[in-house]
Protein backbone atom coordinates (compact mmCIF):
# COMPACT_ATOMS: atom_id res chain seq x y z
CA UNK A 1 0.00 0.00 0.00
CA UNK A 2 1.00 3.31 -0.55
CA UNK A 3 1.28 6.17 2.28
CA UNK A 4 -1.60 8.29 2.88
CA UNK A 5 -2.37 12.04 4.09
CA UNK A 6 -4.69 11.27 7.01
CA UNK A 7 -5.92 8.52 5.05
CA UNK A 8 -9.88 7.67 5.04
CA UNK A 9 -11.23 5.12 7.23
CA UNK A 10 -11.42 2.53 4.31
CA UNK A 11 -7.88 3.33 3.96
CA UNK A 12 -7.46 1.94 7.64
CA UNK A 13 -9.75 -0.74 7.15
CA UNK A 14 -8.01 -2.67 3.99
CA UNK A 15 -4.83 -1.83 6.15
CA UNK A 16 -5.53 -3.31 9.11
CA UNK A 17 -6.87 -6.67 7.10
CA UNK A 18 -3.71 -7.07 5.14
CA UNK A 19 -1.22 -5.75 7.29
CA UNK A 20 0.68 -4.07 4.45
CA UNK A 21 3.31 -2.38 4.50
CA UNK A 22 3.94 0.63 2.90
CA UNK A 23 5.68 0.96 -0.21
CA UNK A 24 7.75 4.46 -1.09
CA UNK A 25 8.98 3.03 -4.45
CA UNK A 26 5.55 3.03 -6.17
CA UNK A 27 5.09 6.51 -8.47
CA UNK A 28 3.45 9.48 -7.19
CA UNK A 29 0.14 10.53 -8.47
CA UNK A 30 -2.03 13.13 -7.03
CA UNK A 31 -5.48 12.61 -6.63
CA UNK A 32 -4.88 9.24 -4.46
CA UNK A 33 -4.49 10.53 -0.91
CA UNK A 34 -1.02 10.51 -1.07
CA UNK A 35 -1.17 14.27 -0.26
CA UNK A 36 -4.77 15.01 1.09
CA UNK A 37 -7.72 14.32 2.97
CA UNK A 38 -11.12 14.94 2.85
CA UNK A 39 -12.54 15.96 6.29
CA UNK A 40 -16.19 17.17 7.45
CA UNK A 41 -16.67 20.61 7.65
CA UNK A 42 -20.05 23.12 8.35
CA UNK A 43 -20.74 23.20 4.57
CA UNK A 44 -20.14 19.62 3.71
CA UNK A 45 -16.86 16.92 3.08
CA UNK A 46 -13.67 19.33 2.65
CA UNK A 47 -10.51 18.88 1.03
CA UNK A 48 -6.96 19.64 2.04
CA UNK A 49 -3.63 18.96 0.52
CA UNK A 50 -0.41 19.24 1.52
CA UNK A 51 1.53 20.82 -1.71
CA UNK A 52 4.66 19.29 -3.35
CA UNK A 53 7.68 20.27 -4.97
CA UNK A 54 7.67 19.57 -8.76
CA UNK A 55 6.51 15.64 -8.83
CA UNK A 56 7.28 14.28 -11.81
CA UNK A 57 5.24 10.93 -13.43
CA UNK A 58 7.89 8.70 -12.16
CA UNK A 59 9.02 10.38 -9.51
CA UNK A 60 8.79 7.28 -5.87
CA UNK A 61 6.44 8.84 -3.31
CA UNK A 62 9.32 8.39 -0.90
CA UNK A 63 10.81 11.17 -3.23
CA UNK A 64 8.35 13.36 -2.89
CA UNK A 65 9.13 16.80 -0.99
CA UNK A 66 6.77 18.94 0.61
CA UNK A 67 6.58 22.36 -0.16
CA UNK A 68 6.16 25.23 2.80
CA UNK A 69 4.50 27.08 0.22
CA UNK A 70 0.46 28.73 1.25
CA UNK A 71 1.05 28.57 4.83
CA UNK A 72 -0.32 25.23 4.16
CA UNK A 73 -0.13 24.17 8.06
CA UNK A 74 -1.75 26.75 9.12
CA UNK A 75 -4.80 25.94 7.06
CA UNK A 76 -4.82 22.48 7.73
CA UNK A 77 -4.93 23.20 11.55
CA UNK A 78 -7.39 26.05 11.48
CA UNK A 79 -9.47 23.79 9.58
CA UNK A 80 -9.54 20.94 11.84
CA UNK A 81 -10.07 23.24 14.41
CA UNK A 82 -13.10 25.31 12.53
CA UNK A 83 -14.48 21.59 11.96
CA UNK A 84 -13.96 19.51 14.86
CA UNK A 85 -13.64 21.79 18.07
CA UNK A 86 -16.92 20.75 19.03
CA UNK A 87 -16.68 16.76 18.70
CA UNK A 88 -16.57 15.16 21.68
CA UNK A 89 -13.26 14.03 21.62
CA UNK A 90 -11.33 17.08 19.72
CA UNK A 91 -9.70 18.32 22.89
CA UNK A 92 -8.85 14.52 24.04
CA UNK A 93 -6.17 14.21 20.41
CA UNK A 94 -5.50 17.75 19.98
CA UNK A 95 -1.89 17.73 21.36
CA UNK A 96 -1.15 14.50 19.28
CA UNK A 97 -2.02 16.29 16.26
CA UNK A 98 -0.76 19.53 16.84
CA UNK A 99 2.96 19.16 16.52
CA UNK A 100 2.53 18.00 12.79
CA UNK A 101 1.22 21.64 12.48
CA UNK A 102 3.14 23.58 14.46
CA UNK A 103 6.81 21.77 13.55
CA UNK A 104 8.45 21.62 10.59
CA UNK A 105 10.44 18.70 10.96
CA UNK A 106 9.81 16.83 7.63
CA UNK A 107 11.21 17.02 4.95
CA UNK A 108 9.50 14.17 2.56
CA UNK A 109 5.71 13.50 2.13
CA UNK A 110 6.83 9.86 2.90
CA UNK A 111 8.25 10.83 6.67
CA UNK A 112 5.61 13.32 7.54
CA UNK A 113 2.34 10.79 6.78
CA UNK A 114 4.54 7.48 8.13
CA UNK A 115 4.44 9.97 11.33
CA UNK A 116 0.66 10.81 11.17
CA UNK A 117 0.04 7.13 10.63
CA UNK A 118 1.89 5.68 13.17
CA UNK A 119 0.10 8.32 15.93
CA UNK A 120 -3.27 7.58 14.23
CA UNK A 121 -2.05 3.67 15.42
CA UNK A 122 -1.35 4.71 18.57
CA UNK A 123 -4.09 6.47 19.30
CA UNK A 124 -6.32 3.60 18.22
CA UNK A 125 -4.52 1.73 20.32
CA UNK A 126 -3.97 -1.11 17.26
CA UNK A 127 -1.01 -3.30 17.41
CA UNK A 128 0.54 -3.07 14.01
CA UNK A 129 1.69 -6.86 14.64
CA UNK A 130 -2.03 -7.74 14.90
CA UNK A 131 -3.37 -5.70 12.33
CA UNK A 132 -4.23 -8.65 9.97
CA UNK A 133 -6.55 -9.85 12.82
CA UNK A 134 -8.97 -6.99 12.28
CA UNK A 135 -12.61 -8.48 12.60
CA UNK A 136 -15.64 -7.41 9.81
CA UNK A 137 -15.67 -3.86 8.42
CA UNK A 138 -18.90 -1.82 10.48
CA UNK A 139 -20.70 -0.52 7.70
CA UNK A 140 -23.39 1.69 9.64
CA UNK A 141 -22.97 5.07 9.78
CA UNK A 142 -21.10 6.34 13.26
CA UNK A 143 -21.66 10.10 14.73
CA UNK A 144 -20.75 13.41 12.72
CA UNK A 145 -21.09 16.56 14.37
CA UNK A 146 -22.32 18.27 10.99
CA UNK A 147 -24.24 15.32 9.92
CA UNK A 148 -27.93 16.72 11.24
CA UNK A 149 -26.72 19.88 8.46
CA UNK A 150 -25.89 18.04 5.31
CA UNK A 151 -26.55 14.40 6.00
CA UNK A 152 -23.68 11.70 6.92
CA UNK A 153 -20.45 11.72 5.00
CA UNK A 154 -19.25 8.32 4.47
CA UNK A 155 -15.42 7.60 3.73
CA UNK A 156 -13.76 10.60 5.50
CA UNK A 157 -10.54 10.90 7.00
CA UNK A 158 -8.91 8.80 9.63
CA UNK A 159 -9.27 12.10 11.89
CA UNK A 160 -13.19 12.44 11.74
CA UNK A 161 -13.58 9.15 13.23
CA UNK A 162 -10.88 9.78 15.94
CA UNK A 163 -12.58 13.39 16.42
CA UNK A 164 -16.17 11.89 16.82
CA UNK A 165 -15.83 8.71 18.64
CA UNK A 166 -12.74 8.27 19.99
CA UNK A 167 -11.63 4.92 21.87
CA UNK A 168 -14.81 3.49 19.85
CA UNK A 169 -13.24 4.61 16.39
CA UNK A 170 -11.54 0.82 16.52
CA UNK A 171 -15.11 -0.77 16.53
CA UNK A 172 -15.43 0.88 12.99
CA UNK A 173 -12.14 -0.87 11.27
Amino acid sequence: MTSAYLGSIKYYQRLLRSGAAFDFSVPFHRGQGMNSCRIDSPNGALTLSIPVVNPHKTTPVGEILISEHGNWRHRHWNAFVSSYRQTPYFDYYEEDFLPFYQQHNWEKLADFNTDLHNTVIRLLNINPAAMHDASSIRQEPYYQLFAPRHGFIPDLSIVDLLFNMGPESIYWL
